[in-house]
């Protein structure tokens, strides 16, 4: 069973001064602060898994104090680039030392060092996405320098271990890919069919009497993938008339 844990926004988050709107290139934003940043990430176009995926109810937030350092993980759910970014303008803070980041939908994914040495930073935050399990989540950890250098093998703690207690202490979710489908049905068959599909939890439904057929009408919904054998098997054994399932 999850424990839900509701996240509290730190203060400098909930009394920022809005931001400039970023830039939808990511090396144009980490151009855009007064140090060097370093973006990585793969070239896949993929945007998700299919079936189902695990990932983060709401926002949630993570602080650490590590060696005088202050490291405050943000994490929360995306659905693509677009919304990683949106997300990433939401929580940066323009006057912290770094805001390092890393997010994952699907095969894709992108890291950020924001100026902290190549690889300390954003890929100790992928991997800890990664080993989490978690899909289409984005973690940004903001950090305040308190005055003593931690070392290469230091910042990869400090960034990975942020972020994965952040990513353990989130409440989940489990996500379900839906599936079009449509089935030709008889007129009076339509109170059957409609009474089957409330198990099953459909969304999308609509009817079309336009099918060049007389006394036909085609329903067309969508279903978890999951189900969609279930449901079809659930229709056919109770209507007395086979039907013809369309699927997408």
């Amino acid at each position: 069973m999850l424990t839900v844990i509701t996240p509290v926004a730190p203060s400098y988050l909930r009394y920022q001064k809005p931001h400039h709107r970023i830039s939808t290139s990511l090396f144009v934003l980490a151009a855009a602060g007064a140090k060097r940043a370093m973006v990585t990430g793969n070239s896949s176009s993929s945007s998700g898994n299919a079936g189902a995926y695990t990932t983060v109810k709401e926002r949630v937030t993570f602080e650490r104090e590590i060696k005088k350092s202050k490291f405050i993980a943000i994490a929360g759910p995306i659905s693509d680039e677009r919304s990683a970014l949106s997300f990433l303008s939401q929580v940066r803070d323009p006057r912290a030392t770094h805001n390092c980041w890393a997010y994952k939908v699907g095969d894709q994914y992108r890291s950020n060092d924001d100026g902290e040495p190549s690889g300390t930073a954003g890929k100790p935050i992928h991997s800890a996405i990664v080993s989490s399990g978690i899909d289409r989540v984005m973690v940004v950890v903001i950090r305040y320098f308190g005055g003593i250098k931690l070392g290469t093998g230091g910042l990869v703690r400090a960034y990975g271990g942020v972020a994965s207690e952040c990513l353990r202490n989130a409440p989940t979710c489990l996500v379900k890919s839906k599936v079009p489908m449509g089935v030709e049905v008889p007129f009076d068959l339509l109170g059957i069919l409609y009474h089957q599909l409330q198990p099953f939890q459909v969304e999308d439904i609509k009817q079309d009497y336009d099918t060049g057929k007389d006394g036909i009408s085609m329903v067309t919904f969508k279903v978890d993938f999951d189900q969609a054998e279930k449901l079809e098997e659930a229709v056919k054994a109770n209507c007395s008339r086979e039907l013809e399932f369309f699927k997408h």
